[in-house]
């Protein structure tokens, strides 16, 4: 069993979690990179506390004191509005400060976040492939169903 804490971003701090629960039942989004007969549990669900991140530096020890054994980063830092300018800032001290890994990305990304994300000047889709492939090599349907 792979315990996981889940850090979100603190515009969507009344989330219930719901497509990040989803997915990970589903192994899909952020969850396909564990083999699909693996049982998952999530050990601790926090914000990231807003910019500039202030729960990254102690919330991943108190889901390390839960069991976490990798810490996830949701999908909202990914494809909010705007994306997240500091989601390889908290994957770096997470990584380094508390010695865990961080995977980009719970749930599929939405395909209309996708699609309206693919439109903006500001949006780096190869930076986003360089930090979450897994969420952007989804399959196209899987996405529509988490819109």
């Amino acid at each position: 069993m792979k315990k996981i804490g889940i850090i979100i971003c603190a515009r969507y701090q009344n989330c219930g979690g719901g497509k990040c629960f989803k997915a990970m039942r589903e192994h899909v989004g952020g969850f396909t990179i564990y083999p699909k007969d693996e049982e998952l549990q999530i050990v601790g669900y926090s914000t990231c506390g807003g910019c500039p991140g202030g729960n990254v530096e102690y919330v991943p020890q108190e889901m390390i004191n839960n069991g976490a054994e990798v810490i996830h980063l949701a999908t909202g830092l990914v494809v909010g509005y705007p994306p997240c300018p500091w989601i390889t800032h908290f994957k770096e001290f997470i990584e380094s400060h508390y010695e865990i890994p961080v995977v980009i990305g719970t749930h599929p990304i939405p395909l209309k976040y996708y699609t309206a994300h693919k439109k903006l000047s500001f949006w780096d889709e190869a930076k986003m492939y360089s930090i979450a492939k897994h969420l952007m090599d989804e399959d196209k349907a899987i996405m529509k169903a988490y819109d």
